[in-house]
């Protein structure tokens, strides 16, 4: 190289720095004119008139609903419960429709008949095909692990394969619910029993979505409780004959029509331009669904209604989605992303909260280097509730084919140590939930809501 175009190679590295350093000036100072706005909101959604709303509204809804899982009429309650409430708080509200699953439990049991009778707490998986009526009685075969059941493989046909693999973390163990009545049945097993994807169980069965893989022949799969899993894996290493009998009334039936809910408030000066808050409506067919997404919904709601009761309107709309059919695996999302493809540059960020609403910790984001400067600002106005970090990897079902295609996304970063505790169980209630933790949550929601859809410009893409 020569010393010329050297020269001219570190100029343009200096002129490219210096130009990135007055732009983060420039952004730092914009986000800041917005500190007090991020108070106001703050302040009213933590000791203000709205103190403990999100909260309030979550307990009336599940209290009168319940449960809602897809395909249900208790999710078609829960969707015209929610358009009529946030009708009556004031903002423009529509349904959109989508087609989703509709799977129905219907009676189940498993009983340990040897080498002593015991009942197993258990709950059929979603989307699992049902038993005989007369239910499968069977040996057991009890492995830890995919390459525990590859190994003993002669040994599969004709049992039930009990899973006992030990909980290392969500992501990494639920492929055991998720894959494996079909891994099983590749070998001959006649059903599966899964111990239940969670770090700490009271003899609690957790349910959830699995997904038969095409070619295998599906066979009927429940979870059952660590305690049960863990005793019939200490029978099997005494070298007991272990004998259980499932009964299952699962089925599939045809697809049903469904909305996704679209609250908003529209923009003021690039309404065609958005910033979208999410959280799904349906739940699993136990517990009240307060924690999964209840409460993701509630504070997606809630930050529309500090922004409209502030008398605050962003230069780009403001809209909260709360979707239809997440649990069988963001169903209503992806129909409402399709429908809305063509329009995706007029997406400015898409956020969703589907891990509880606990005390907030961080911010979660995805986007590329200049969009993550301007989030970086944005958080410091999480000042008064201790929530300024930001943090890698935005996250969630719902909004994920937003971010395949480039969108910036966010998700909330909670203290959820117990949620897994919790999760597609009987205990998912409104006693999981925190009135003050679900303020900040909200507070949270509604302050970066509001200042990207209110910044000069859209996040970089």
């Amino acid at each position: 190289m020569c010393a010329v175009a050297s020269c001219n190679r570190r100029y343009c590295i200096h002129l490219r720095r210096s130009n990135q350093g007055q732009k983060s000036t420039y952004i730092a100072a914009e986000v800041a004119k917005y500190g007090d706005v991020a108070k106001q909101i703050i302040d009213l959604a933590v000791s203000g008139a709205a103190q403990g709303r999100s909260y309030r509204r979550l307990a009336d809804f599940t209290d009168t609903i319940g449960n809602r899982i897809s395909g249900s009429a208790n999710l078609d309650k829960a969707i015209q419960y929610m358009a009529n409430a946030i009708k009556e708080d004031g903002l423009d509200v529509h349904l959109e429709p989508a087609k989703i699953p509709h799977w129905v439990r219907g009676k189940e049991s498993a009983e340990m008949i040897t080498p002593r009778p015991k009942k197993l707490a258990m709950l059929g998986l979603g989307s699992s095909i049902g038993t005989p009526p007369e239910g499968i009685e069977a040996e057991v075969l009890v492995v830890e692990s995919f390459q525990e059941l590859k190994d003993r493989a002669s040994k599969v046909v004709g049992r039930i394969v009990v899973f006992n693999q030990p909980f290392v973390s969500y992501e990494e163990t639920v492929v055991y619910r998720f894959s494996g009545a079909s891994e099983a049945s590749k070998l001959g097993a006649v059903a599966t029993l899964i111990r239940s994807i969670t770090p700490f169980s009271i003899n609690s069965p957790h349910t959830g979505w699995q997904d038969y893989e095409d070619g295998v022949k599906p066979i009927p799969t429940a979870c059952i409780t660590i305690e049960d899993a863990e005793l019939m894996s200490r029978f099997a290493k005494r070298g007991e004959q272990i004998t259980v009998k499932l009964t299952m009334e699962a089925q599939n039936l045809p697809d049903v029509d469904s909305f996704n809910t679209v609250a908003e408030i529209k923009g003021l000066q690039h309404p065609e331009q958005v910033v979208l808050l999410s959280g799904h409506l349906d739940s699993w067919d136990v517990g009240q669904g307060s924690m999964d997404d209840g409460g993701g919904a509630m504070i997606s709601w809630e930050a529309l209604s500090l922004i409209k009761d502030l008398g605050l309107r962003p230069r780009r709309t403001l809209r909260a989605v709360l979707w239809t059919a997440e649990e069988p695996g963001g169903i209503g999302a992806q129909q409402y992303f399709d429908q809305h493809k063509e329009n995706l540059s007029d997406f400015s960020l898409v956020m969703e909260s589907d891990l509880g609403t606990f005390r907030p910790l961080a911010l979660k984001f995805t986007g590329n280097d200049a969009a993550q400067m301007v989030m970086a600002e944005v958080v410091k106005l999480l000042a008064p509730i201790n929530t300024t970090t930001l943090e890698k990897h935005g996250e969630g079902t719902d909004i994920s084919p937003w971010l395949k295609a480039g969108v910036p996304g966010a998700s909330l970063h909670v203290e959820d140590s117990r949620y897994f505790w919790f999760h597609h169980t009987e205990a998912d209630t409104m006693t999981v939930q925190d009135p003050h933790e679900m303020d900040m949550c909200a507070a949270l929601w509604a302050v970066v809501g509001y200042v990207i859809a209110d910044l000069e410009d859209m996040l970089p893409k």
